[in-house]
């Protein structure tokens, strides 16, 4: 069993630091990030507990093989997952190997538990009722009873913080009885899971994605795909056949921010990942920033240092590289 807890000023380096999630975080709210992390993963389970003070935006692929799920801790506005809207009284879920986008208000704090999933299978089928569990798990968002949900997540993040003190300087010591030690864990974990699940009173409706997640995805995957040819907002509503207010009441109402903003920091974050992962030496700032969209130079590092509290050559390259090896 290996456990390792980091705090971090920078969200492409702490997304980087979680295993085996294919996945790019990029900061919408401006100024300085604080994060932390921490991480118990076992041979057929992986926890972890993330903190982050900035509006972020998730975008990536889940573990393939895997079940996941996670638990909102506090989440102090409007969380939108797979185009639905989600709060702290919900628990959130996604197949291995599914494309995802999480839209994170400012100060989340989230419990993640996923588990292989033939072990999840495994613990499944020998509930009474796996069938209304299995119905339950074909939506993103999953309603469930608040007082249940209050009381199972202070029991998963005991059970978290225990197994988190239990190891010696980052990895559990193996012995004769280690192997029994991480079933007992992964077993209190799915038993607890599944038995928040298996309440009569969970929610079965499925909520649908929304059209204004709809726009602000679309966008989203443009910007990322060609970010030196983003659309105009003009060219937005052509396409869509939407009116500019639709677009504008979209982004506010899943990002908190314009249109023209969320995508600009987008495209500041895609310049970000690339200046901590090269090497001076690889690429320079502006043939960075140019195949990101900035042609102006000026302009580009002023944005940037609002975003980020720092201008871009201050931004320590390979940073990512650094701090894992």
């Amino acid at each position: 069993m290996l456990q390792s807890i980091h705090r971090f000023q920078d969200v492409h380096v702490h997304a980087a630091a979680i295993g085996a999630w294919k996945q790019t975080y990029a900061q919408i709210s401006a100024g300085k990030l604080e994060s932390s992390l921490m991480q118990l993963s076992t041979r057929r389970c992986h926890a972890f507990r993330e903190r982050i003070n900035k509006r972020v935006v998730q975008h990536g692929e889940a573990p393939k093989d895997q079940i996941c799920f996670a638990f909102p801790i506090t989440t102090p506005g409007a969380a939108h997952v797979q185009g639905r809207e989600a709060d702290d009284k919900s628990i959130l879920f996604l197949q291995g190997g599914e494309e995802f986008m999480f839209h994170m208000p400012m100060d989340t704090d989230l419990l993640s538990l996923t588990f292989d999933s033939d072990l999840f299978e495994e613990h499944l089928h020998q509930m009474p009722d796996p069938d209304r569990i299995a119905a339950l798990l074909k939506q993103p968002v999953i309603k469930v009873p608040p007082a249940g949900l209050r009381a199972c997540r202070e029991r998963l993040l005991n059970i978290f913080s225990r197994a988190m003190l239990q190891i010696d300087g980052g990895q559990w010591q193996y012995d004769a009885q280690a192997d029994q030690r991480e079933q007992a864990l992964e077993s209190s974990l799915l038993g607890e899971l599944l038995g928040l699940l298996s309440a009569p009173d969970c929610d079965p409706s499925r909520q649908m994605s929304t059209t204004r997640s709809y726009i602000v995805e679309k966008l989203h995957r443009q910007t990322i795909v060609d970010a030196a040819n983003v659309p105009s907002i003009f060219e937005v509503c052509q396409r869509l056949q939407v009116s500019r207010r639709t677009v504008q009441n979209s982004f506010q109402a899943v990002a908190e921010t314009t249109p023209l903003n969320y995508l600009r920091c987008l495209r500041l974050n895609g310049v970000r990942r690339e200046l901590l992962s090269t090497m001076a030496q690889q690429a320079s700032i502006g043939d960075i920033a140019s195949r990101w969209g900035f042609f102006h130079l000026s302009h580009f590092a002023e944005d940037y240092q609002a975003l980020f509290g720092e201008l871009p050559s201050q931004t320590s390259r390979r940073s990512m590289q650094k701090v894992f090896q």
